[in-house]
């Protein structure tokens, strides 16, 4: 239905669409019986899906990564579309309006989109009422960042306020330190940076009652030299995990036309062209920290074997955005039937090489 559709709906400007689809699903939460409605058309559940990570317990292991839904507006209507988990953000302590309009741009050929929204959201005070009350079923994780007039130097109190603030009210962290579309906010990818950022959300975490896991969103623009050293940096301090990856400046492979991607200009590129990048990014890191920290598998992600891809490159999650705009509402749905098929394949085919191996023994 949705491959019948999507033409029309690409009439519109994509930033167009994102509202109208945040309010629709904003007024699905809100209107009794909309979010059960929901969950019968699109939601997936077995038990073979579910996942315990770093101290959660996931329904399923598909996430609605962060920018789509930044104000904490529409969570719970996420989770009915059969999300096992949404991040929401990224939030700055302040509202801002973001980037000028326009700033965010489908490439169908390729399956893309390019952004340059730069932290649009209406601010801490804002995500922190809408998460108030919010259905604690729902994992919910926090994708915080520092405004876009903050300095650098003084970015580590941006990231502390938003984590403060937040900290009762979502299950997780992730600082987001590598988003093109903010101005300088990826030279903050060095150890001298990461540190003072991370010490200070750290200090404050000890002093808690209850345990925020914490996460590092990095870019896959980062040479491996350098996201080895993010690995290292994670194995060395008390962060819980990483996040692999977030938009990309590159423009290599794209078919659209070169005047046409031209014409949009910067801007963070998300979708199939960030596919592999991604899967090679986690599986790096998997790598070197030997499998013993979470990663969260993110860019890329069109297709339910995909989803497996990054599962099997060693996340222990995976988001998707561009996916869900280019496939529709029922794209969960189609990964989790997926991995749960690959799953049952997987356990068949174990047992019967099981069943090999004891007949030769006996």
């Amino acid at each position: 239905m949705y491959k019948f559709i999507r033409p029309l709906l690409f009439k519109l400007s994509p930033e167009a669409i994102h509202r109208l689809t945040v309010g629709a699903l904003r007024i699905a939460g809100a209107v009794p019986g909309g979010k059960a409605l929901l969950r019968a058309f699109f939601s997936y559940r077995h038990p073979s899906l579910e996942r315990e990570v770093f101290g959660l317990r996931f329904p399923n292991p598909i996430g609605m990564a962060a920018g789509f839904d930044k104000d904490a507006e529409a969570y719970g209507a996420l989770a009915a579309l059969g999300f096992g988990f949404v991040e929401i953000g990224t939030v700055t302590p302040r509202p801002q309006p973001g980037n000028p309009r326009p700033r965010l741009f489908r490439l169908p050929e390729d399956n893309a989109i390019i952004n340059r929204m730069g932290f649009n959201n209406k601010g801490i005070e804002h995500a922190v009422e809408k998460l108030r009350n919010r259905n604690r079923q729902v994992i919910v994780g926090g994708n915080i960042g520092k405004n876009t007039l903050t300095p650098n130097e003084n970015a580590a109190s941006d990231y502390l306020r938003c984590f403060r603030s937040l900290y009762e009210y979502v299950d997780y962290f992730v600082v987001n330190v590598s988003c093109p579309n903010v101005k300088n906010v990826t030279a903050l990818q060095n150890r001298e940076n990461i540190a003072a950022i991370l010490d200070g959300l750290f200090d404050f975490r000890r002093g808690q009652n209850r345990y925020r896991p914490i996460l590092l969103k990095i870019s896959p623009d980062l040479t491996d030299e350098q996201i080895d050293m993010m690995t290292d940096i994670m194995m060395e301090t008390p962060l819980d995990g990483i996040v692999a990856t977030n938009t990309t400046t590159s423009r290599e492979g794209l078919r659209s036309a070169p005047e046409t991607v031209a014409r949009i200009g910067n801007g963070g590129l998300s979708g199939a062209p960030l596919t592999e990048r991604s899967i090679e990014v986690v599986r790096r890191i998997h790598e070197r920290s030997r499998g013993t920290y979470p990663i969260i598998g993110v860019g890329g992600v069109m297709t339910p074997a995909q989803a497996q891809a990054m599962l099997d490159a060693g996340a222990s999650l995976v988001q998707v955005y561009s996916g869900l705009i280019y496939n529709g509402p029922g794209f969960v749905k189609e990964i989790c039937r997926h991995l749960t098929e690959a799953g049952r394949q997987r356990a068949e085919s174990a047992g019967q090489q099981d069943s090999g191996r004891q007949g030769q023994d006996a």
